[in-house]
Formats: structure tokens, C-alpha cells, sequence
């Protein structure tokens, strides 16, 4: 049995393909609220669920969901977008889905849950290598080395 800790290499690439799964997911289901089920679509259905001040709080979620996902997908500001997410789905298992139970079919919380684990595992993890957060770091980096040496 290998117990060995992963290579970078593994958590760049398990970093990825979290982002990317999480980030579409959440970038479909806010493309969905505007463009299937419309903005006031999206309200009267939060209003219906009991979702208090569903007027702001609809196009608030289906603006984070989509903007955020895709932030996420190519990881630019991951930690905020990803922490954001993961409190609405926190809102909505309580608010919503947790009486129903479990299953999706019912109302209930699983795609709730997977996608709020996801975005706080990429709240906690941050982007990793491959993304813009790492490419603005990168470059932060170098101007300040570069102010460094010039001032030295």
C-alpha cells in the first residue's frame, strides 16, 4: 500500500479538476437562473421556498454563480468566489433543501452539500499553480524583486 503524500504534480492537477468541475457547476446553475428560469423566475421561485428578501437575494446567487464560477474556472480571486459560494450553499441547505432530505429527486441537499464541500475545500486550498491567482502572484513577485534590487 502507498501512503506516500502527493506530488505536486498530483495536487496541481487535483486542484485543477476541482475548480473546473466546481466552477462549471456553479457557472450552469446561474447561467440557468437568467436565461431558463429568468431572473423573475428565479425570485418568485426563492419567494415560494421561503427564501427571505428573494428579490435581492435570487439575482444576488444567480450574478455569484455565474461571475464566481467562472472566476473559479480559470482561478482569479478563487478563495473569495469559493468562500462566497460555499456560505450560499450553506444558506440554501438550511433555508431549503435539508427538510426534504437527501436525495436531489426530493428537494433534498446532496448537490447542495457536493457543491459547498467543493467550494470550501477550494476556499481552504486556493487555486494552485495553474491559474491566474498564481499568475498574478507571480507577477506581484517579480516587481517586487525588481523594486528591491533597484533600491539596493
Amino acid at each position: 500500500m502507498n501512503t506516500s503524500i502527493p506530488t505536486s504534480a498530483s495536487t496541481t492537477a487535483a486542484r485543477m479538476i476541482l475548480r473546473v468541475v466546481i466552477g462549471f457547476l456553479f457557472a450552469a446553475h446561474g447561467w440557468q437562473k437568467y436565461t431558463q428560469f429568468t431572473i423573475d423566475g428565479t425570485i418568485a421561485a426563492f419567494g415560494q421556498m421561503g427564501v427571505p428578501a428573494a428579490g435581492l437575494v435570487a439575482p444576488v446567487m444567480a450574478t455569484l454563480e455565474l461571475v464566481g464560477g467562472i472566476a473559479i474556472v480559470l482561478g482569479l480571486f478563487t478563495r473569495v468566489f469559493a468562500g462566497l459560494l460555499a456560505l450560499g450553499m450553506v444558506g440554501a441547505l438550511f433555508m431549503v433543501h435539508a427538510p426534504a432530505g437527501i436525495f436531489v429527486e426530493d428537494g433534498g441537499f446532496e448537490l447542495v452539500a457536493a457543491l459547498g464541500a467543493g467550494a470550501l475545500a477550494l476556499a481552504l486550498l486556493g487555486a494552485g499553480r495553474l491559474s491566474v491567482d498564481r499568475l498574478i502572484a507571480d507577477i506581484r513577485a517579480s516587481r517586487a524583486n525588481r523594486t528591491e534590487m533597484s533600491n539596493a
